[in-house]
C-alpha cells in the first residue's frame, strides 16, 4: 500500500493540534495541479496574524476556525476592520453568521471522527 507524505504528515492533526498540515496540504494540492494561487490557503490559514495578510486568507482562516466551533477574536476584529463599513454592523452580520454556522460544528465534527484515522 502506498503512503503519502501530506497523510503520514497530517493525519494525527484532524483530532489534535498541529500546522504540519500547511505546507504539506499546499504541497499536495500544486502536485495534483492546483494553482499557487489557490493552494496557499493551505498554506496560508493559520498565519492570519501576519501583518501582510490578504482578506481572503482572513475569510479562510475564519472558516477554518468556525469549522470547528471555534471563536477567535482577534481574528473576528481584523476580518471586520477589513470588510469596512460601520464596524458595529459588520460585527454584527459577522457574529450572527458565525454563530448559526458554529452551531452545526458538532455535527461536523461527529461526522469527521467517524472515519479512522489510523490504518
Amino acid at each position: 500500500m502506498r503512503t503519502c507524505g501530506w497523510c503520514t504528515t497530517s493525519r494525527s492533526e484532524l483530532s489534535g493540534p498541529g500546522s504540519a498540515h500547511e505546507p504539506a496540504g499546499y504541497a499536495l494540492l500544486v502536485s495534483h495541479g492546483v494553482s499557487e494561487d489557490w493552494a496557499r490557503f493551505a498554506r496560508t490559514h493559520g498565519s492570519w496574524s501576519a501583518p501582510d495578510v490578504a482578506v481572503e486568507d482572513l475569510l479562510v482562516s475564519l472558516a477554518d476556525k468556525v469549522w470547528k466551533a471555534k471563536r477567535v477574536p482577534d481574528l473576528e476584529d481584523r476580518v471586520v476592520a477589513r470588510l469596512g463599513g460601520p464596524p458595529w454592523e459588520t460585527f454584527m452580520a459577522l457574529d450572527d453568521e458565525l454563530s448559526r454556522l458554529a452551531a452545526e460544528a458538532d455535527s461536523r465534527l461527529a461526522f469527521q471522527g467517524s472515519y479512522p484515522t489510523s490504518g
